[in-house]
């Protein structure tokens, strides 16, 4: 299920612009874009698609800004730097990211997968190995590994730290990094942000 704002509330907003999604073939390319926190891996996605539209799944569902005033403002400041010829999409239960992949033929990107997999496990009440789960993984990847248009995808990469100390930190990593093999197994391209600097993991070729 998605909730749909068709233009951004503020035309002044910056975007970095971008030179043109990569070709694979006879279509644009998919692209995966990992990095940590403050990596910049959001800006450089962002940068990848056209100002003047594109389709922006935000994966975060909407708080009251009086329960988590902080968490509110990170969402705000998204909001706000979005270019004013996007449409922002909100999945709102899990189901909406796939369904936007599948069935819009715009420049789609999804930002991002680690809340994305947060919310899913809040549905699942943080059940290991929960069908639900694993269903819409399969679901997701499926569906961009049929997409001919062009998609980002900004993910987090946790799997570089330590061993969470929480069950729920544990699972939440296991299925994050789940799910970002098996995206990138399917996609064209794969950056790692890396304190502001991509560095290329895999490079579309024409087949």
């Amino acid at each position: 299920m998605v909730r749909v704002h068709p233009r951004h509330p503020d035309p002044q907003a910056p975007h970095a612009g971008a030179a043109g999604l990569p070709r694979h073939g006879d279509r644009l390319s998919t692209t995966l874009v990992l990095g940590g926190t403050r990596s910049g891996k959001s800006a450089h996605a962002e940068g990848l698609l056209p100002a003047d539209h594109a389709v922006y799944v935000a994966t975060a569902r909407p708080v009251d800004p009086d329960a988590d005033p902080e968490w509110a403002d990170r969402i705000d400041v998204h909001r706000r730097r979005r270019p004013v010829g996007w449409e922002t999409v909100e999945d709102v239960d899990g189901r909406g990211t796939a369904e936007t992949v599948r069935s819009r033929p715009e420049p789609v990107i999804v930002d991002d997968l680690a809340t994305w997999v947060t919310g899913l496990l809040d549905d699942a009440g943080w059940v290991r190995d929960a069908a639900s789960v694993a269903d819409a993984r399969t679901d997701l990847v499926t569906a961009v590994r049929a997409r001919t248009g062009p998609l980002v995808l900004v993910s987090a990469e946790v799997g570089l730290g330590v061993v969470p100390s929480t069950s729920a930190g544990r699972r939440f990593r296991d299925e994050l990094g789940l799910l970002n093999a098996d995206l990138a197994a399917v996609c064209d391209e794969v950056v790692l942000l890396v304190a502001g600097l991509p560095v290329p993991l895999k490079v579309a070729s024409a087949p």
